[in-house]
């Protein structure tokens, strides 16, 4: 199995999340990894994604969350009702006008957590290729001593049209107050808490 890089911010997420939230909506859940361990956290998880494929073996795999195939970018979403609302490397399969759509559905307080993916390189970008190569490396080596044959299905993949700099102005635009962060291994995660009062995080 590849290095898998939105696996890899899991846990930045996961400290992230609010601290007394009980309601959860993960936007392209896929088969359901981080939703699960948001509902193992104690969250109610509504785990949502377009493909029929890879809602019918998230809930083959089961593990608490609801999974349902919903195109969020175009269904309606309950108003105020979430505590939470993840999305990763999501958003650039949908309209990024969509997020004012998630924060509707934030109940006050709630959190948006986006781990995008942008397009072209920037100098950071640099910085990953090492990392990159050595972290697949150790994961290749991991499969060969443990000979797995399964293969991992894996979502629908597109490439992002957005460059890391109108990612930040689309955010200030339609989230004022949110905050974009950018990471090692291509992505950016975006931060917004309705109520809350913030600025542009650069490079971290």
């Amino acid at each position: 199995m590849p290095f898998d890089h939105n696996d890899h911010y899991h846990r930045l997420l996961l400290r992230k999340l609010p601290k007394h939230g009980r309601i959860a909506l993960d936007v392209g859940c896929g088969t359901g990894r981080f939703a699960r361990r948001m509902a193992a956290r104690g969250y109610e998880v509504d785990a949502v994604d377009p493909s029929a494929e890879v809602i019918a073996a998230a809930r083959r795999i089961g593990g608490g969350p609801r999974f349902r195939r919903t195109d969020v970018a175009s269904a309606g979403l309950p108003k105020g009702h979430y505590d939470v609302i993840t999305c990763l490397a999501s958003l650039h399969h949908m309209p990024f006008g969509t997020v004012t759509r998630f924060r509707e559905a934030l109940a006050p307080g709630g959190v948006l957590l986006v781990l995008g993916c942008y397009a072209g390189i920037t100098w950071w970008d640099l910085a990953a290729v090492p990392a990159n190569a050595v972290a697949r490396a150790g994961v290749a080596m991991g499969e060969r001593l443990r000979a797995s044959e399964a293969v991992p299905l894996r979502a629908p993949v597109r490439e992002p049209r957005m460059s890391l700099a109108d990612v930040r102005s689309e955010a200030d635009r339609l989230l004022p107050g949110s905050r974009v962060r950018q990471l090692l291994y291509w992505r950016y995660l975006l931060t917004y808490r309705v109520g809350g009062v913030g600025g542009v995080d650069r490079v971290t």
